[in-house]
């Protein structure tokens, strides 16, 4: 059985007025108390009611084979049925008023997750948080399938890079020219090479000058340590307030003291990072291009690896490693994975090693081409 999904009150209307008998439908966090008296007349078979409000007198006419799956009353909503955005992520926030970030859902929201342990012991909340992560998958999948496969490139890198080290805006171009190119940018959504993915997205189509001057506002607060980083953020969203692109930033709670981007127009925020890790890996089929970085990154690239070698998605996208240095000195990885390659350690990796944006942009290029 193959459930039609229904995520907006407009949908849920169109099926209410047009059937007597709804079936194998899926309803996610939608009210269905706007129809008053006239929904307990329709009946329903064979549906999942996801968080969903009902009048009275539904619930216990609702047939057999549908199954409720109660709200449950926590900081965070278990049925998200949207990406989230800086809109809802950062509600309330004042420009200018660093503090006003307390009032925001992602602060209140990070503050529950601390306040009943990383891991938690309640089966109610480690309930709602699985609940809640499955919802947000299904959201992202909804919308990375407006995307072919081989558009879909994420860009991973360390979370310290300052906004005012040269690294950051060369993230940026990379980025910026990619969208321009008709890919969807992806990262980790936090700050660092992450931010810069999504600065990048933001102003494509714009004239390179006013990339330039959004990065010399956000080098006012270089680190996200710093108390303006995310006043900067929407210093330069206040200026530059719209986009013709879309990005998305797939950032988790457990890294909560780092504040998501909202440079990124689409946010899949999760509580488990593992699903977070694994999932951001597994949709940039594309293409990944490993920017400096250090624990976390270097765990991405072996992940990364061990995907394409068993052909997991049943595709091996190509490994980029950014700034050839780093990755054959400072972290000889580059050359440890072409020693097993060679080796027969590892099979159907597609590795290169570049130092411009031009060559990062051809390697991504070259590959789409393949695939057609």
């Amino acid at each position: 059985m193959n459930y039609i999904e229904i995520e907006t009150q407009e949908k849920l209307s169109e099926i209410i007025n047009t059937n007597t008998v709804i079936s194998n439908y899926a309803f996610q966090n939608l009210n269905f108390n706007v129809f008053g008296s006239e929904v307990v007349q329709k009946e329903f078979k064979n549906c999942l009611f996801l968080g969903c409000k009902f009048p009275d007198g539904l619930i216990c006419s609702i047939h057999s084979t549908n199954y409720i799956f109660p709200e449950l009353k926590m900081p965070y909503n278990s049925y998200v049925n949207k990406l989230y955005t800086k809109a809802n992520l950062y509600e309330n926030y004042e420009l200018g008023n660093p503090e006003s970030y307390q009032l925001t859902l992602d602060k209140k929201i990070y503050d529950h997750f601390i306040t009943s342990g990383k891991e938690a012991s309640d089966i109610k909340e480690t309930l709602a948080r699985r609940l809640h992560d499955h919802s947000i998958t299904d959201a992202l999948y909804d919308f990375l399938d407006l995307y072919a496969d081989d558009k879909k490139v994420a860009i991973m890198g360390g979370h310290s890079l300052l906004r005012s080290d040269p690294g950051f805006t060369t993230v940026a171009k990379i980025s910026k020219t990619l969208t321009e190119k008709g890919y969807l940018l992806l990262s980790g959504g936090g700050p660092g090479a992450m931010e810069a993915t999504h600065v990048g997205a933001w102003f494509a189509g714009k004239p390179e000058s006013e990339l330039t001057d959004a990065i010399q506002i956000l080098a006012e607060a270089p680190s996200y340590k710093d108390k303006l980083w995310l006043d900067k953020s929407f210093e330069v969203l206040h200026k530059y307030p719209d986009t013709k692109f879309e990005s998305v930033g797939i950032p988790t709670w457990l890294y909560g003291h780092e504040p998501p981007t909202p440079f990124a127009t689409k946010i899949a925020k999760y509580f488990a990072n593992s699903v977070r890790e694994d999932g951001l890996l597994a949709v940039a089929k594309g293409g990944i291009v490993f920017t400096p970085g250090s624990a976390g990154t270097i765990q991405e690239i072996f992940q990364d690896a061990t995907q394409n070698h068993y052909m997991s998605f049943d595709v091996a996208s190509p490994m980029i490693f950014f700034n050839s240095e780093y990755w054959t000195e400072k972290y000889p990885i580059y050359p440890l994975f072409k020693k097993l390659v060679k080796e027969e350690k590892y099979a159907n990796l597609i590795l290169s090693l570049c130092d411009s944006e031009e060559d990062v942009v051809k390697e991504i290029e070259a590959f789409t081409i393949k695939q057609q």
